[in-house]
């Protein structure tokens, strides 16, 4: 284990060059790789101040000594972090996640080569294009190639020693004419690969060599009368020109070029590459990083340039970014396009970025299904401007008419799902008439001092349903009386009853969102819950009460013979309206009588 002293020995002897630095701990492991244009400013960085990013400090408290690599470029020091990263994934650099494999576009190395879709790369002389991140994109290359050329499908080992002692015969493929033939020797090695060459330059996106080819030779064949042959040649050359049409998105201008976008999230950063050739994208990939410091995303878009490049066997001259990069690369010229073709080209590869991070929620959620209902709470969180997120939210409504059978319902969400053992239910005991504002402050007092006392945890935001008075009466009971600090919002509604507008603060201002945003639905779906509850509760208890005042009154009527009553009627109306016989049936004759005549009047005073 190296000293503190020592360690700053080293740090001191850093060369003002640049480089790559690799910290180790106390145990000799390989805990960050880092790159540096100015070896000596960039590690003394580290040491030499309390950094506002927690894991940073983390990282060095770890750090018990470093190594250091020169080299002679910016560019050398970016490949050589690079590789490094791969080989050690240190535990605070960003990882990139690549669990899924990719297919590429197999030429075999035989003397009659086949070409075929895999997703296994094997280091025997055959030849890969890829990889492509869209099944779409590989099975429409290989559709226009098996529908252009006469190729092989069949793995036969058809050497020159086999095909010479006639140990094949010729299969359906033959006859179709979707094969020459060359197991039987209908067709020589030079003819195939010549036709194998042509389709390399499809898959590089250099269709329009070949088109032109195709014209040329459509043309010659009509001058010497061949028409059908020229006929065939002319569905091969609107094959062409068909994918040519789908595959060009710029002006020809734009050649060997490739373009990167970057996006991110709190825990990922996400970039894109388009190769483009001869105005054809001719490979799209995505890759993601998993962020374990607070990288710059600079040096991320960089990290991902050298990697995605290495890994496309790309050597394109252009590159095109969104901003700027914090490093020179040889041999490349780095563009960051405002108007034109290549302005085009990267929002198209900003769009995929942005579709390939939405895929990936999506996965997540579907995954994880509270991921989407954490991101909702901190959206919360966010646009209130909370000190944490609102894990636990309890909603109030008040519910009465004219005053009469004033109830009042609290319902719970707990991460964004309704917590329906945590409802409550409250009958109004001090307020007298139609007074809302009375009843709310009565029902929240009376929640919030039983949390208190019981010691249970308290919400961590409440919302009214409701407008300002309403959030208002719930701030004087929550901070003048029981003096605890909860968040308090409201959720207007307008004429129609349809939330309107989200309001929070004191004084209280309107807090924008869109209709169709998750996080309003998230919000207007609490309050039509906390509405369906407190008006059910209402009608349940104003049932109760007209029931106890027309049966209750009855002598001889127990609360046995009234639940039977309503179970089996429904209701008083029907009761009253019901004939002897059929009261029979329920209570039997004696307690039937007793109700018949009082409802015709026989026993009423």
């Amino acid at each position: 284990m190296k000293s503190t002293n020592t360690l700053k020995e080293q740090v001191n002897a850093l060369p003002d060059k640049p480089g790559v630095y690799q910290y180790y701990n106390v145990n000799d492991e390989i805990i960050y790789v880092g790159k540096a244009k100015n070896l000596k400013k960039r590690v003394s960085s580290y040491f030499n101040k309390v950094h506002d990013s927690g894991k940073t400090n983390v990282l060095v408290k770890n750090i018990a000594t470093l190594k250091y690599i020169v080299v002679e470029t910016e560019e050398d020091a970016l490949l050589l972090e690079n590789n490094l990263i791969k080989q050690y994934q240190p535990r605070y650099n960003v990882l990139m996640k690549d669990g899924k494999t990719y297919p590429s576009i197999c030429i075999t190395n035989e003397p009659f080569p086949r070409i075929f879709k895999t997703r296994n790369i094997f280091k025997n002389g055959s030849q890969y294009f890829g990889p492509y991140s869209s099944n779409y994109t590989i099975n429409s290359i290989l559709e226009i190639v098996h529908e252009l050329f006469p190729l092989r499908t069949c793995r036969l080992p058809l050497t020159k020693e086999n095909i010479d002692a006639g140990k094949f015969k010729v299969c359906l493929q033959y006859h179709i004419h979707k094969c020459k033939g060359a197991c039987e020797g209908k067709e020589t090695e030079a003819e195939y690969k010549q036709t194998i060459e042509q389709v390399r330059q499809i898959i590089r996106g250099d269709a329009n060599e070949i088109s032109k080819l195709l014209l040329d030779q459509m043309q010659q064949l009509a001058k010497e009368y061949k028409f059908e042959e020229a006929h065939l040649l002319k569905l091969k050359y609107d094959l062409i020109e068909s994918y040519k049409s789908k595959s060009i998105i710029a002006n020809t201008v734009v050649e060997n070029t490739d373009v990167f976008a970057y996006d991110e999230n709190e825990n990922a950063a996400f970039v894109n590459i388009l190769r483009i050739s001869k105005g054809c994208v001719i490979q799209g990939y995505t890759i993601e990083y998993k962020k374990r410091m607070d990288e710059d995303k600079a040096d991320l878009l960089s990290m991902a340039i050298v990697e995605l490049r290495e890994r496309l066997q790309s050597n394109s001259k252009e590159i095109v970014v969104p901003f700027e990069i914090n490093y020179q690369l040889k041999d490349a010229t780095v563009v960051i396009p405002q108007r034109g073709d290549r302005k085009k080209l990267l929002e198209l590869a900003i769009q995929n970025v942005r579709q390939y991070k939405l895929d990936k929620l999506k996965q997540e959620e579907k995954l994880n299904p509270d991921q989407r209902a954490m991101q909702l709470m901190k959206s919360i969180q966010e646009l209130l401007h909370m000190d944490k997120p609102p894990l636990t939210i309890e909603c109030f409504d008040n519910s009465n008419i004219s005053g009469t059978d004033a109830v009042a319902a609290c319902v719970v969400f707990k991460k964004g799902k309704p917590s329906k053992k945590d409802y409550r239910k409250y009958n109004i005991k001090t307020v007298v008439g139609p007074d809302d504002y009375a009843s709310m402050k009565e029902v929240v007092r009376r929640r919030y001092s039983r949390m208190l006392n019981e010691e249970s945890q308290l919400p961590d935001l409440i919302i009214a349903d409701g407008g300002i008075g309403q959030m208002e009466v719930i701030r004087q009971v929550i901070e003048e009386e029981l003096q605890i600090n909860i968040p308090i919002a409201g959720l207007a509604k307008d004429s129609k009853h349809h939330t309107r507008e989200l309001l929070y603060g004191f004084p209280p201002k309107e807090i924008g969102l869109k209709i169709n945003d998750p996080l309003f639905k998230l919000l207007a779906s609490m309050q039509d819950e906390v509405h369906r509850f407190a008006i059910t509760f209402h009608r349940d208890k104003r049932s109760k009460t007209q029931v106890a005042s027309e049966l209750d009154t009855i002598p001889g009527i127990g609360e046995k013979t009234k639940n039977d009553l309503i179970k089996h009627f429904k209701s008083v109306k029907r009761i009253r309206s019901a004939e002897l016989s059929d009261l029979a049936e329920v209570i039997g004759s004696s307690r039937a009588s007793t109700i018949y005549n009082y409802f015709k009047g026989d026993l009423k005073a």
